[in-house]
């Protein structure tokens, strides 16, 4: 049994680990206590490490100072030795995220903050995502990352805890991604690198300003063979960002982005399957021809007006559509139901929205206060058909229609935030949200042993959420803050019934949660060095998990309550002689805590592990950066165990892996070249990558590469003097 499976390399993970928390609180114990004996007003003097994220208060302010888990993960750096495939590369560096890379571009990325996600077996749920305050997921909170554009962006700022509760819907944490600005000089940047398995990624891009205006043009492609058989993937990007600085001390920022995917999809394995041949695809897939196609086009606009000294107004609207095509290994006989939805799936969306913000900053009672209150409004609309994944005897072509439906969701909510230095070394943090989504659809396809579907329903939530920061000295400030948040069903979970009868799964309900944080953030070596400490506790009613998931097909149903609680420390330390050490350590323990309507057969017991979740996580990177501009990193990722079903029967065992990259970043007379070498699982380890929860088939396991060499050579042109 994959239970039982728990060999040298799970236990090796378990004691560095283990090793590497106490490490971390042992650490951090000497500079606390000698940031508590400070006394007095804390001193203002300067600092070199002024991160500043906007995504915790809409505003822009310093990490350090918000009541919350906020990270920013610079993108657009010199000696980065990274592919800017996926945002998985810098997003494994945050503590509480978990962002795999599942070798399988048919089904995008698993993420998941806080083990809120982890169910998902395809996309980003529980998760919220947004590229320049532009939601990439929907409003029924299903999200993709496949238009991230990495290569074009400055930085990616990730909010966990009870603050993410402020953007609605499915918000168990928020993942933001910022396009550069255009430079004050034009610049030609150009890159590209190749690795195993016929990967090969290029990017070309363009940023400059002329005045006024300014502008970032990104275009990249990648394709693979794949480390697996049947997973060949082809990706071709599209990234433009346009601003335009009006004469009032406005801004005008359009945003344009495009996507076209085509993957092969080499679905899970068995254990069994996996020990045999972790490359092989399986059977079905091959069967079937299992694959995907995706067109997506999207189009914003973001407006900001200073309305006097004192206030700003923002204004935001956008557009988009995607096409999806894919072919499922649904088998033939199961198709004989006159009630299925057929093996092939053709959906076409349109969506978009607006958000209107105005925002107040100035002192009440002599104390600074800063205001935002808003609206948004967000709509999707989905024509989903569905058709047979065979004609006679041939597999994985598209046969007769079996589903004709037209879905549509919408939100509307309202929210107001607010912060107030209310003393000198007190801040208090308050909002709140209140949020409606409603969905509907309209059955086509209409028969006499198919009756009409059709129906709605309606979520409503109103989500405060407050933080208090107490500023113990200049160096050290601590928090705490409580919020509640709910995830409502999205449409490809409401898309199928459990119990295989006709029509949406309408019966599901949201997910409501109680949200608690605590946290320490400590900045020394003026202001170079850093260690924050969080410690949180989530309970969740009505938590909605995975009932069956086979054939592509996945249906949901809640199973009653949950606590996900734990411990994040992040550690970013100068060492002697020009290296660094960054570190970040995840313990969680997400747990069911009651089956109150778990629907018989319900396999799930009280105090049984949430699968897709892991109780420890660590990342860390040493990285030495010369004067001459060679550079040299080692890196260790390791991950505990992880159950894959609810009845704690089956999982896939820990692992630890490292990784090893250098380079050298030159300057030449109005050119920059930065060539690098990475090579990642540096011991040739093999093990699970990620995992498809309660897959109906025990096909629970996809398998990680080996030993993985990456070259790579970063090119900027740039001219010496601004544009006039």
């Amino acid at each position: 049994m994959p239970g039982a499976c728990v060999g040298h390399v799970q236990r090796t993970a378990t004691r560095c680990l283990g090793r590497a928390a106490a490490a971390l609180l042992a650490a951090s114990l000497v500079p606390l206590a000698a940031a508590a004996r400070q006394t007095g007003q804390p001193p203002s003097r300067p600092r070199t490490l002024q991160t500043i994220v906007v995504t915790a208060t809409r505003s822009p302010q310093r990490a350090f100072d918000v009541p919350a888990s906020v990270n920013a993960a610079a993108l657009d750096t010199e000696g980065a030795d990274r592919p800017n495939v996926d945002p998985s590369e810098a997003l494994r560096e945050v503590p509480g995220v978990l962002a795999r890379d599942r070798q399988n571009y048919a089904q995008d990325e698993q993420v998941s903050i806080r083990g809120f996600g982890a169910r998902s077996s395809f996309g980003v749920r529980g998760v919220r995502l947004y590229v320049d305050g532009i939601p990439a997921t929907m409003p029924d909170g299903q999200g993709q990352t496949s238009n991230f554009s990495v290569a074009a962006a400055d930085r990616i700022e990730v909010l966990r805890g009870p603050f993410s509760a402020l953007y609605g819907n499915s918000s168990g944490g928020v993942i933001q991604i910022f396009t550069a600005d255009g430079t004050p000089w034009p610049e030609q940047r150009f890159g590209i690198d190749a690795g195993p398995y016929g990967a090969v990624h290029m990017d070309a891009n363009a940023r400059g300003s002329a005045g006024a205006f300014g502008y970032n043009a990104d275009l990249e492609n990648f394709r693979t063979s794949g480390f697996r058989d049947h997973g060949a993937a082809r990706r071709a990007k599209g990234n433009l960002k346009l601003t335009y600085g009006t004469r009032s001390g406005g801004e005008l920022t359009l945003l344009v982005n495009s996507v076209w995917l085509r993957a092969d999809d080499p679905q899970g394995l068995t254990w069994l399957q996996y020990l045999a041949d972790p490359r092989q695809a399986a059977p079905s897939s091959i069967a079937y021809d299992t694959r995907k196609t995706v067109r997506q086009n999207q189009g914003g606009a973001v407006f900001r007006q200073p309305l006097g000294d004192h206030q700003e107004l923002r204004v935001l609207a956008y557009y988009g559509d995607r096409a999806i095509t894919q072919f499922l290994s649904v088998p033939v006989f199961a198709q004989a139901s006159p009630l299925s939805s057929g093996g092939v799936i053709d959906l076409a969306t349109g969506y978009g929205g607006v958000d209107a913000r105005w925002s107040w900053h100035g002192e009440w009672l002599g104390r600074p206060l800063h205001l935002s209150a808003g609206t948004s409004w967000d709509r999707e609309d989905q024509h989903r058909l569905g058709y047979q994944n065979f004609v006679g005897t041939v597999l994985g072509v598209v046969g007769a229609l079996r589903r004709d439906e037209r879905d549509d969701v919408y939100d509307f909510d309202q929210y107001a935030q607010g912060a107030w230095d209310f003393a000198p070394r007190w801040s208090l943090t308050a909002g709140v949200r209140h949020s409606k989504v409603r969905f509907g659809t309209v059955d086509a396809y209409v028969t006499a042993d198919n009756p009409d579907d059709s129906g709605r329903v309606a979520y409503r939530a109103t989500t405060p959420v407050a933080g208090l920061l107490f500023k113990a000295s200049a160096d050290w400030h601590l928090y705490a803050s409580f919020g509640r948040g709910f995830e409502t069903p999205t449409f490809s979970e409401l898309a199928y019934r459990a119990d295989r009868s006709a029509g949406m799964a309408f019966d599901l309900a949201p997910a409501r949660s109680d949200n608690f944080e605590a946290g320490s953030k400590l900045r020394w070596a003026d202001g170079a060095g850093k260690l924050d400490v969080a410690l949180f506790r989530s309970d969740t009613r009505d938590e909605l998990a995975v009932d069956t998931s086979s054939g592509g097909r996945t249906t949901y149903r809640n199973v009653g309550s949950a606590r996900r609680r734990g411990l994040e420390a992040g550690l970013d330390v100068p060492l002697p002689r020009g290296w660094r050490l960054h570190a970040a350590y995840t313990w969680l323990d997400a747990r069911f805590t009651g089956t109150a309507g778990c629907r018989a057969p319900c396999a799930i017991a009280p105090g049984a592990r949430i699968p897709g979740v892991a109780r420890d996580q660590l990342y860390a990177e040493l990285r030495w950066q010369g004067d001459a501009g060679w550079h040299v990193a080692v890196d260790a990722f390791a991950l505990g165990a992880v159950f894959v079903n609810d009845a704690g029967s089956a999982r896939a065992p820990g692992y630890a892996v490292g990784g090893f990259d250098a380079g050298r970043v030159v300057h030449l007379r109005g050119a920059t070249i930065a060539p690098f070498l990475r090579i990642d699982n540096l011991l040739d380890r093999r093990y699970i990558g990620s995992v498809i929860v309660n897959d109906g088939n025990g096909r629970y396991f996809e398998p990680a590469p080996g030993r993985s060499v990456l070259l790579g050579v970063r090119v900027r042109f740039q001219e010496r003097s601004p544009t006039p």
